[in-house]
């Protein structure tokens, strides 16, 4: 089992607090998993299993506490006296009202609340009006590059990228990628049925699943492309597919809602401000984008190395914006966890001289002393007037 060393850090610095843990992010990504294992820790230390109450509401057993006051009784009930008390609730929106038993628990001084959730729901209306500073988002995302590794520590990570790039990080898909790789594209396509089905045509109501299709589709086709609605609108129609502008902006948002996909914004560098026009789109996961889209091997790698990349900086940067500096653009700007400001370029080889220019050209622009990068697929490191080219692999890696 991979050890998600920042995840369980980031629980533990927590552990005990008076603020609710909420843990975020796709289906089958590896939140259940990572509860799991803090709990485990719990009961190493000694923590009597008694005051751990844990509760998963994909499990047909918890069918009958979806009713938010009987959740709500379940787990009084149990509290027998002030000692400290561990709730895990998991996969908690399946729980209709669940925020006012969530915010009731809360009261207690002696329960030490997670939670976890699969969309963008679980945050928004009556919890964040409930809860406003009452809680801490732990967003997690399907196995990073370095994560993936260790399910080959004798293997040569420049050779393994192609592999992490084609079947991505969900836990079990880069697992079955090991021995079989056709049983992970078809779990891969499995996840993304369970997301459309659980969390996006059900939620949202949609009847028109064709249509539905078509825009996922155009979204992991166009990875890293400036996309708008009208776009796609027109697009679908150049290819006799009618449909509306709301239809497509309701799609849009349930899959980001569901966090399938991510919308990254465009940054004016030098009026610092966000623009409106034009934003770009990422898949949760390089490798539900090769399954879906039914990519051949190798196809688009270029877009799944910048996908990699956006993904790797979500982890590690507050915040991840698309560059706009004049007339050129800038694969990504990322404000530090820190408040330090860097800029990055991403592009499969730059060995010939023409592309090294173009790709230098938007970085050579920005006129501030912010840390500037290259990042490609070449083994070669220079750096070019100040502007260092790594190699995406060892920058993956950490």
């Amino acid at each position: 089992m991979i050890e998600r060393k920042w995840f369980s850090k980031t629980l533990d610095e927590l552990r005990g607090k008076h603020i609710i843990k909420v843990v975020s992010g796709v289906r089958r990504c590896g939140k259940s998993t990572l509860l799991i294992n803090f709990k485990n820790k719990l009961l190493q230390e000694g923590i009597d299993p008694k005051r751990i109450i844990s509760l998963n509401f994909e499990d047909s057993e918890n069918e009958w506490l979806l009713d938010r006051k009987k959740l709500h009784k379940f787990i009084v009930e149990q509290i027998a006296d002030n000692e400290q008390y561990f709730v895990f609730l998991d996969e908690v929106q399946a729980v209709r009202g669940f925020e006012k038993t969530v915010d009731s628990l809360f009261l207690r001084k002696n329960i030490d609340m997670y939670i976890t959730g699969s969309n963008a729901y679980l945050l928004s209306g009556e919890l964040a009006t409930l809860l406003s500073g009452r809680y801490i988002e732990i967003p997690l995302l399907p196995y990073s590059f370095s994560e993936y590794m260790q399910l080959y520590p004798k293997e040569n990570p420049q050779n393994q990228i192609y592999d992490f790039l084609e079947y991505g990080g969900f836990p079990q898909a880069a697992e079955l990628a090991c021995t079989t790789k056709n049983q992970a594209k078809a779990y891969l396509k499995a996840i993304y049925d369970s997301v459309v089905t659980k969390d996006i045509l059900s939620r949202l109501q949609i009847r028109k699943e064709a249509s539905f299709e078509a825009v996922v589709k155009f979204i992991f086709h166009n990875i890293g492309n400036a996309t708008s609605v009208s776009g796609i609108v027109n697009n679908l129609k150049v290819h006799n597919k009618k449909i509306d502008f709301g239809s497509v902006d309701k799609y849009l948002n349930g899959l980001r809602d569901s966090f399938v996909v991510y919308k990254t914004d465009r940054y004016d560098i030098k009026g610092k401000a966000i623009l409106k026009t034009q934003d770009k789109y990422y898949a949760v996961d390089t490798g539900l984008r090769q399954a879906v889209v039914g990519a051949a091997k190798g196809e688009g790698l270029g877009h799944l190395l910048e996908n990699a990349i956006y993904l790797e900086l979500l982890r590690r940067s507050s915040e991840v914006f698309i560059g706009k500096v004049g007339e050129n653009e800038v694969d990504f700007v990322a404000l530090g966890k820190d408040g330090e400001t860097s800029y990055y370029q991403v592009a499969l080889t730059v060995r010939e001289q023409s592309t090294l220019e173009r790709e230098l050209k938007p970085l050579n622009s920005i006129n501030d002393h912010c840390p500037k990068y290259l990042i490609t697929l070449d083994p070669e490191e220079p750096t070019h007037n100040g502007i260092r080219q790594v190699n995406a692999v060892r920058w993956l890696l950490g």
